[in-house]
């Protein structure tokens, strides 16, 4: 299933760092910047993580809440989470459904090798659980002030 701007945004409820849960449905009334990114405390994923970190502020004035979602365990966040302070929610997807119902769970190929992997991909969600901005195999680089600008327009 592959989802595009306009669609409805697939509700979920999965456990997050810290012992919590987040269900999108109830977080209705606000923006929802949920962005997928393949694995804690790698390079690429800790500089978006910072990324999204460093812009917080500019989320919160534009009454956006930021999500990261991996496959990662609760544990493996609570650790990820602790060690470059991040501030925002890190969800576990740990059986992939999520992943799948976002169509972000691809065929990957690395050195010749395929396998199935997350494709870093971000959502912009709206009030109404509306897909409002979709980055599809993100590029690090300018990535978050991208959708910083989105949420702050939408």
């Amino acid at each position: 299933m592959s989802l595009s701007t306009g669609d409805a945004a697939p509700d979920f409820t999965l456990p997050t760092d810290g012992g919590g849960t987040v269900t999108l449905s109830k977080l209705r009334g606000k923006k929802v910047i949920l962005y997928f990114y393949p694995k804690d405390d790698t390079s690429g994923c800790t500089k978006e993580a910072c990324g999204f970190r460093d812009a917080l502020p500019d989320f919160s004035e534009a009454k956006a809440t930021v999500i990261g979602v991996s496959r990662d365990s609760v544990a493996a966040h609570d650790k990820f989470k602790k060690k470059y302070a991040l501030p925002f929610t890190l969800a576990s997807d740990a059986e992939g459904k999520v992943c799948e119902a976002y169509g972000v769970w691809v065929e990957k190929s690395m050195y010749g090798r395929k396998y199935m992997g997350i494709e870093r991909t971000t959502f912009l969600i709206d009030e109404k659980g509306i897909i409002r901005g979709l980055w599809p195999k993100v590029k690090i680089a300018g990535h978050v002030e991208e959708v910083l600008a989105a949420a702050q327009a939408a």
